[in-house]
């Protein structure tokens, strides 16, 4: 199963320069926790492929109880290949790695 949705590029609070996130809509999440029953043993995160853009790789998703949707990590080497930068809104196609 895949998504195409939209989402807002973010820092976390004091994560420097490296790492970025985005937030998956609330529907999404809730049905990839669905599909991916709980998650996986690293604090419920879930792994994805995911294409932004012309790039491709493959993460995990985890989960952030404040929103009740998961956060997806968007690396630097992917905002520079792009161009990303905070607050830019991206649209985002993602797909479980382990699928059913």
């Amino acid at each position: 199963m895949e998504w195409t949705f939209g989402a807002d590029v973010f820092a976390w609070e004091n994560d420097g320069p490296s790492w970025r996130f985005l937030r998956l809509p609330v529907e999404v999440a809730d049905e990839v926790r669905e599909i991916a029953a709980g998650g996986g043993p690293g604090f419920g995160s879930v792994r994805v492929h995911v294409r932004i853009g012309d790039t491709v790789w493959a993460t995990s998703v985890f989960p952030e109880k404040s929103s009740g949707s998961y956060v997806l990590p968007v690396k630097k080497s992917v905002r520079d290949e792009e161009p990303i930068d905070d607050g830019d809104r991206v649209t985002v196609r993602l797909g479980l790695a382990d699928a059913p």
